[in-house]
């Protein structure tokens, strides 16, 4: 019986390892097919991710349009910076408004009676708020609107990067190029106006800042028509003068204070949108207005409005927060809603009692023309 049993045992184990053979090796194949699934699947997450990295640009060559595949690198994670105003130590100056701006200047249009000052004769970078000088310049020189003008490799912001909607090659009318460079901030609609000036860029600079010292813009100077560089600054009391003077320009009333516009670019249609939201909302009389943002600047914004029956220019520099410039407004607005009819003398310091202009200052440089120089987006 044992000699049985043992013989039984025996033949077992030969039946029974080659089916642990055959398990063990359909485990091995089922092993490698997910191993080269993942492989596949990481194949695939690779190339989505350089076609995500590819940008599709046209080009105009020889009269001849042709699509170019350009790789551009991976933007590094954004870290706080800080503005010329907070080098400058602005951030430390405190206001009855508790505004988050580091500048703040208001005055009555008519009487040009300061309601409230903040930091107000400090010069500052100014980002696109630039662009209603450009805008000016471009209307007083009663050039044709009409006049169809190509976007070049020399309208490519090569300064901060910034990106665009009009491809190089692209064809548009002086007008529209003004219309979305005051409402939308076009970097390279602002940048081909100034180009398309008598004598270039160069003179259109020159012009610039010569139409700044007519207009007693003492603190002021531009180095482009657009605004991407730090180096265009400019203090609260010289903006304040620039859109009393803009304010005269219907047609700048009008491009800065559409909600949104249609332009055709080469025959195709875009749509563009305000980049100050305030102006679509039946809360406001907003009669011109212009926004501006780099790192160096902060978030900016110049409004003439009417509040209570009065007109009021308003000026908020070196904001912090997205949407921070315009609830400064909001706050600012308010807060002239209870100002009594008349008011002290606009030199006086003091809080924001009802009919009591403010004055609040930190003792820093008149300018600060440098600040941080990290890359920014406009």
């Amino acid at each position: 019986m044992l000699k049985l049993a043992l013989a039984a045992a025996i033949s077992m184990m030969f039946v029974l390892e080659p089916a642990a053979a055959a398990t063990k090796h359909k485990g091995h194949a089922a092993a490698t097919k997910r191993v080269k699934a993942k492989r596949t699947n990481l194949a695939k997450v690779i190339a989505d991710d350089n076609r995500k990295r590819m940008v599709r640009r046209i080009e105009m060559v020889h009269g001849k349009r042709r699509v170019v595949y350009q790789r551009v690198r991976r933007a590094a994670p954004a870290v706080a910076m800080l503005s010329a105003g907070d080098i400058a130590g602005l951030s430390r100056t405190h206001d009855p408004l508790d505004l988050r701006s580091n500048v703040a200047y208001v005055l009555d249009q008519q009487s040009s009676e300061v309601l409230f000052e903040k930091n107000a004769a400090v010069a500052l970078p100014i980002a696109s708020i630039t662009k209603l000088m450009t805008g000016l310049l471009v209307v007083e020189a009663r050039q044709d609107l009409e006049e169809v003008l190509t976007i070049t490799e020399a309208d490519v912001d090569r300064h901060k990067f910034t990106s665009s909607r009009l491809p190089v090659g692209a064809r548009m009318t002086r007008g529209n190029l003004l219309h979305i460079a005051l409402m939308s901030s076009e970097n390279r609609a602002a940048a081909a106006l100034g180009r398309n000036y008598p004598g270039g860029i160069n003179a259109f600079v020159d012009a610039m800042n010569a139409k700044a010292r007519e207009l007693g813009m003492n603190d002021t100077h531009y180095v482009d028509s657009s605004g991407l560089s730090s180096q265009n600054i400019s203090s609260a009391r010289d903006l304040a003068k620039l859109v009393k003077v803009a304010h005269q320009e219907p047609l700048l009333r009008q491009y800065t204070t559409d909600p949104n516009y249609v332009v055709q670019a080469s025959g195709r249609a875009l749509q563009y949108h305000n980049t100050n939201y305030l102006v679509a909302s039946p809360d406001w009389n907003i009669g011109l207005q212009k926004t501006g943002f780099i790192n160096e600047a902060g978030r900016c914004l110049v409004m003439q409005a009417m509040i209570q029956g009065r007109n009021v220019i308003m000026v908020f520099l070196d904001s912090k927060g997205k949407q921070s410039r315009t609830a400064d407004a909001g706050r600012m607005r308010r807060w002239l809603e209870a100002l009594k009819p008349a008011s002290l003398p606009a030199s006086m310091s003091g809080t924001a009692a009802a009919g009591v202009p403010v004055t609040v200052s930190a003792a820093v440089p008149a300018s600060v023309s440098s600040a941080a120089t990290a890359p920014v987006v406009q």
